[in-house]
């Protein structure tokens, strides 16, 4: 049976756009978890923090991790803060191949930086700052993947291509 490929990685990193390349490449299906989220929900992850807080969202999070998971052969692109709740972890462990995306944090400021509104994490203080302040807390949540690619200076297209050459 195919594995499940989770892509974890900071906001900004190309979870989502990587993931995408990733599956056409593979010819598997894709799944964005905030992007099942919102739909789950029926409302943006912004209104989600907004209304209902954080701790609302990873519980939402968590559900549709869960139902992913009992997927086969699936590419998953999980919020940047999926990795924070151990059970996640475990199940992501239990299931599939963990990729982690890198990217430079002055790389990730120019990527975050026109999406900045719509990203509640990244509310107050200076930019560069603040994604500083969340790579330094989240450190541990990205370590310990499967495989490990940086999108700083590789597309979409050219780091997708590196993670098919190297899946077992």
């Amino acid at each position: 049976m195919r594995t499940t490929v989770y892509l974890t990685g900071f906001m900004g990193a190309g979870k989502s756009a990587v993931g995408k390349e990733l599956a056409r490449l593979l010819r598997r299906p894709f799944v964005d978890l905030d992007a099942f989220v919102e739909r789950e929900a029926g409302s943006n992850v912004a209104s989600i923090f907004a209304r209902r807080g954080e701790a609302a969202f990873r519980k939402l999070e968590s559900k549709a991790l869960a139902r992913t998971a009992k997927r086969k052969g699936v590419i998953v692109a999980l919020g940047g803060g999926t990795l924070l709740d151990a059970r996640n972890r475990a199940l992501v462990a239990r299931t599939g191949l963990l990729v982690g995306l890198s990217c430079s944090r002055a790389e990730l400021v120019r990527r975050l930086r026109p999406s900045r509104a719509t990203r509640p994490l990244l509310a107050g203080g200076a930019l560069s700052a603040r994604v500083g302040q969340l790579l330094t807390a989240r450190r541990a949540a990205y370590e310990g993947t499967d495989l490990s690619v940086s999108t700083t200076a590789n597309s979409p297209a050219a780091a997708a291509g590196i993670i098919a050459r190297r899946l077992p």
